[in-house]
């Protein structure tokens, strides 16, 4: 790998490199406490699309990680963020939760089902048949299709959920129309996030514990890239990918010193 500048500004996904399983993973809170002291920018990033800057706060506080809500991105915030700089106060017809549906209201979208400009899926625990058939006929009749992130399944006590990812499958072999993905791996999800700490690449780096979203995702996108073995990547497994990380620590306990 070739040298590069000193870290300026630091991007981290939550699960897996934060929290594992619902618990706080060792060294994450002082890591935090760490970058808030520092003064440095940072952002905790998170494809979940469900819950709300202030939903996250409040669950990650429970743990005893303390990070203001200005320092959370979702990929329903890239998704608003998107879609305001594509067709600014357009209308769309959504399947998700809090945290879509009010990132979509803060940008002064207008959510229906009447003719809309974008059919939007995200994340929810409540599918409904009567909800994704109405998608598909929607898109059949013309809507654009979009979906927050492309995450086949998620995590839960009882095993493995179908997740966004999962659903935005089944509407597109319906429909044949593919939807544009805008969570992790895809790197607009890095850059807006960048943009939205003024950060720059050359200076930044992205910790993740996935190969197939974080560390791809921040390769693209130009940042140096962190992979810590809390979550779902091991270290036997990046010799499989055709790419690597920048480098492989732990756990973000490990950092600490670096911010």
């Amino acid at each position: 790998m070739g040298e590069r500048k000193a870290v300026e500004s630091w991007l981290s996904d939550m699960d897996g490199v934060l929290v594992h399983e619902g618990h706080p993973v060792p060294g994450a809170a002082e890591f935090v406490t760490r970058l808030r002291d520092s003064g440095k920018p940072f952002l905790v990033l998170t494809n979940n699309s469900i819950y709300t800057q202030r939903d996250l706060c409040a669950r990650l506080s429970r743990m005893g990680i303390e990070i203001p809500e200005y320092a959370i991105w979702t990929s329903a915030l890239a998704t608003a963020q998107f879609l305001d700089s594509q067709r600014p106060g357009g209308t769309a017809y959504v399947i998700g939760e809090a945290g879509l549906t009010t990132a979509l209201h803060e940008i002064d979208y207008v959510l229906t089902d009447a003719e809309p400009d974008y059919v939007v899926l995200g994340e929810t625990r409540t599918y409904s048949f009567e909800a994704i058939t109405k998608a598909i006929r929607l898109i059949n009749d013309g809507a654009r299709f979009i979906a927050t992130n492309p995450d086949v399944t998620g995590p839960s006590n009882e095993g493995a959920l179908p997740a966004t990812g999962s659903v935005a499958a089944l509407i597109s072999k319906a429909t044949g129309v593919e939807p544009y993905f805008v969570g992790k791996p895809n790197p607009m999800m890095m850059r807006s996030a960048l943009n939205a700490i003024s950060a720059h690449s050359e200076t930044a780096a992205m910790i993740g514990d996935r190969m197939d979203t974080d560390v791809l995702c921040g390769l693209e996108a130009g940042l140096e890239t962190i992979l810590v073995l809390t979550g779902i990547s091991t270290k036997e497994e990046v010799d499989r990918y055709p790419y690597r990380p920048s480098r492989i620590v732990n756990s973000v306990a490990d950092l600490i010193p670096e911010v």
